[in-house]
C-alpha cells in the first residue's frame, strides 16, 4: 500500500516536491508514518534534529480533513497531511 504525505508549512523543506510517498503495510498507524518520515529524514538530512522536532510536534490530517491521532489506522492508499505548528508574533 502507498501513503502520500502532503507537506505544509515548515515540513515543505523535507522535499523539493510538496509531498513524500511511502510504501506501508495495511493498518499502519500515524505513529508508523511518523517513524517512516523520521527514517527518511535521518537518511536524507543527517543530524537535522529540528526536522525531527517538526514531525513530533505536528498534527496529521486525514483525506477527509479531520485531525487524526497516532493510533489512526490507514486501511487503503491514502493521502495524509502533516500540519506543523505555526509560530508568529
Amino acid at each position: 500500500m502507498k501513503v502520500q504525505i502532503e507537506l505544509f508549512g515548515a515540513s515543505r523543506d523535507f522535499s523539493d516536491k510538496n509531498f513524500l510517498e511511502f510504501e506501508i503495510k495495511k493498518n499502519s498507524t500515524i505513529k508508523d508514518i511518523k517513524n517512516k518520515i523520521i527514517e527518511y529524514l535521518d537518511k536524507n538530512f543527517i543530524g537535522n534534529e529540528n526536522f525531527k522536532k517538526i514531525v513530533n510536534s505536528s498534527v496529521f490530517c486525514s483525506k477527509s480533513n479531520n485531525i487524526v491521532s497516532d493510533n489512526y489506522k490507514i486501511t487503503s492508499n491514502e493521502k495524509i497531511a502533516i500540519i506543523p505548528p505555526i509560530g508568529g508574533g
